[in-house]
């Protein structure tokens, strides 16, 4: 009963947090940063369900060790939180930008989420990337995306998952089977849709916007953060901890962030593929590249860190 009260208490304070801020902040006092777009209740709709995903996961699992929420995980929970906003600041912006139909920009904060969940637990990681994002787009300016905060929760959520097997290897070839079906999915769409228009490139001569298509290495970024995602998992196969934290963000990240570009398919009213080749690609494609090279020297810091204080 206390791991029940535990994380559908932690879930609803994610749910309450998104929503007070943009109804009191964003509407009620006017403070633009704090706004959504258009369609704001189908975007809380998919806040619903990203939160909804997260407790039929929990339910099915409930019994597990992992769903512990105490005051350690919400310690955590604060700090991963924290952090997040702070170093997705510090990225967003005009000079990290990626080639998309919308603001996607060069996230290596990413990581945070990732490593919090798989070190901490699901709930941590889910509340760290859901609630760091939104106040890391507030921070920025551009207003918040209640939807892309859910998705970057379950960024976290998802790389928490590990945590749930007794034998962390068990699990490691069907996840990274998965990951590279899926990413096999959305590179053939790109190849199918090269002509879709990068909506941030700016043609000085003829002052407009989208004069040129998403480049190839948008498209191909995701196969390259793959390829280095593999490459981690088998060098570092003796060290489960690396493996196994690696190869569950790599899921995470693209079931997480697919599950906020295909969202838009319905707020926006952007096609499938647009949200595919616009959205999903150049955003999960870097997240994967800096998946593979800062998740595991955040869990071989930790790992030190652990060994020096005897735990």
């Amino acid at each position: 009963m206390k791991k029940i009260v535990g994380v559908v208490v932690a879930l609803l304070v994610i749910l309450a947090v998104i929503i007070l801020t943009v109804v009191v902040l964003g509407n009620a006092m006017g403070i633009e940063r704090f706004q959504t777009g258009e369609n704001p209740l189908l975007r809380f709709a998919f806040v619903i369900v990203g939160g909804l995903i997260a407790l039929v996961v929990f339910l099915a699992t409930r019994q597990n060790k992992a769903w512990e929420v105490g005051t350690r995980e919400v310690v955590w929970m604060a700090i991963g939180a924290a952090l997040y906003a702070v170093f997705s600041w510090v990225f967003n912006g005009t000079v990290f930008l990626v080639p998309s139909l919308s603001q996607v920009s060069l996230r290596p904060a990413i990581a945070i989420p990732m490593f919090f969940g798989y070190a901490f637990g699901p709930v941590v990681g889910f509340f760290s990337g859901a609630v760091g994002n939104m106040f890391g787009d507030a921070l920025t300016g551009f207003g918040l995306s209640p939807q892309w905060s859910i998705g970057n929760g379950l960024v976290g959520f998802i790389a928490g998952l590990p945590l749930l097997f007794k034998d962390k290897k068990k699990s490691l070839d069907t996840v990274l089977i998965t990951g590279v079906v899926l990413a096999a999915i959305a590179v053939v769409i790109y190849f199918l849709n090269k002509t879709l228009p990068n909506m941030l490139f700016y043609d000085v001569p003829n002052n407009i916007f989208g004069d040129a298509p998403i480049s190839i290495l948008a498209g191909i970024s995701l196969i390259i953060g793959l390829v280095l995602v593999i490459i981690v998992r088998f060098v570092f196969r003796k060290n489960i901890d690396i493996a196994a934290a690696v190869t569950w963000s790599m899921l995470g990240n693209i079931l997480g962030i697919g599950f906020a570009a295909i969202s838009d398919i319905w707020i926006n009213g952007f096609s499938p593929a647009a949200a595919i080749v616009g959205e999903f690609l150049p955003a999960a494609g870097p997240n994967m590249i800096f998946a593979a090279i800062l998740v595991p020297l955040l869990v071989y810091a930790y790992s030190v860190v652990q060994k020096q204080s005897g735990r």
